[in-house]
């Protein structure tokens, strides 16, 4: 007789085999609910696709593109690209003085380098100390000039506008001079003008307007100075950003370039006040030996500082010089255009070609033409920055142009 089995024979249900089923049941069940929010999500984007196209059905059917060759959008994006051109030039335009301070900032941090480099090389000092040394001694050379030279300079000014009436009664002797002057009345009007000793503070309007002019003179140098200052000591770190923009592969010739380039503007901004300088002292030493010692200095500084402009600069002291000492003397006047004429071939063939052969190698119709356009467009400043731009222009000309040409 089989016996039944008791409740008590009966082992007891093992939890840990249910728990695989619930967890699987709780993902179905998760699995689920997305599902049925994907579907609502999809059911209210058919809807609203039904809507937008029963809109589009009652608005019409929507055409093509706008065609971009055609008339019409080529002239309204070129007219629009012809106001920003204009708004970007007149706003430089606007700022034309500032931009001028920038560039001869520049310009005179790259004359200054090549002191701060030879420094460093040879000194062994850091770039911040051999540039603190390189603009104290630069400022230090200028104010000792301008405290040897302005009192001299003034004195000697004042001297020729003393002795304009002199020359003028000297003009009156020539017949034709005379006959234009009784005519016109012009030599009267200059000496009574020069006479009343109001004709240097004409040129700047009035006493106001030499007081406006001096310090605006003097605001400007001083932010050429601190410009100056500031690139000059951050040259080394603002070349380093700017190569760091060319590709990895060509950045070590872009580098190349570039402190080449520099170089060259260096060199041509030490050799050109080199130049400058020549012809002063040359200048000094033949004006006090002729016999026109009395205006010497004046007219030395004035020789030099217009030297420094490419081409025309030494022609128009030269003139400058020539006729005052026409107007002293005949034979002294004779004497300066002999000299000048001498000194030019000089300074063009011997002097000019020795100082720049290592820094600018710009052939001499590419010297003119630069200078011309360069003083068309910037007046001074274009004139001297025209050379080292042109000497830079031809330098990647031949290292990248005809060397990629060549490779064809």
């Amino acid at each position: 007789m089989t016996t039944g089995s008791s409740p008590e024979n009966e082992s007891p249900a093992d939890p840990t085999g249910d728990e695989p089923v619930v967890e699987e049941l709780t993902e179905l069940t998760s699995r689920a609910e997305d599902a049925a929010e994907r579907a609502e999500v999809s059911a209210d984007l058919a809807v609203a696709a039904a809507q937008i196209a029963v809109a589009g059905e009652e608005l019409g059917t929507p055409g093509p593109p706008f065609d971009r060759r055609s008339p019409f959008y080529i002239g309204l994006i070129g007219g629009l690209g012809f106001f920003v051109s204009w708004w970007l030039f007149d706003a430089i335009t606007g700022i034309g003085s500032v931009l001028t301070l920038v560039v001869v900032a520049l310009f005179l941090a790259a004359g200054l380098n090549p002191a701060v480099v030879i420094l460093e090389r040879r000194a062994r000092m850091r770039r911040s100390w051999a540039v603190a040394v390189v603009i104290v001694a630069a400022l230090s050379a200028v104010a000792l000039f301008i405290v040897a030279i302005v009192p001299v300079i003034t004195d000697q000014v004042r001297s020729l506008s003393d002795n304009v009436p002199m020359w003028l009664d000297e003009l009156q002797k020539n017949r034709q001079v005379q006959e234009l002057n009784d005519e016109f009345d012009i030599l009267n009007k200059i000496e009574e003008y020069v006479a009343n000793g109001d004709f240097v503070s004409g040129l700047f309007g009035g006493a106001i307007g030499i007081g406006l002019a001096v310090l605006s003179a003097l605001f400007n140098a001083f932010i050429v100075i601190v410009l100056t200052l500031y690139f000059l000591s951050s040259l080394e770190t603002t070349k380093g950003a700017l190569y760091r923009l060319a590709p990895a592969s060509r950045r070590d010739r872009v580098s190349r370039l570039g402190d080449r380039i520099i170089a060259n503007v260096g060199g041509y901004v030490a050799g050109a006040f080199v130049v400058a300088t020549c012809a002063g002292f040359s200048s000094l030493v033949f004006l006090f030996f002729v016999g026109l010692s009395e205006y010497a200095v004046a007219l030395a500084f004035v020789v030099a500082l217009l030297d420094v402009i490419p081409m025309i600069g030494a022609t128009i002291g030269a003139v400058i010089v020539s006729a005052i000492a026409f107007a002293t003397d005949l034979k002294m006047g004779i004497a300066c255009v002999i000299f000048y004429v001498i000194y030019q071939q000089v300074e063009n063939y011997v002097i000019y070609p020795r100082v720049m052969k290592r820094s600018v190698d710009v052939p001499g119709a590419v010297t003119v033409i630069a200078a011309l356009v360069g003083a068309a467009l910037m007046g001074v400043v274009g004139a001297l920055l025209a050379i080292p731009t042109a000497a830079a222009i031809l330098l990647i000309t031949r290292e990248v142009v005809v060397k990629r040409q060549d490779q064809r």
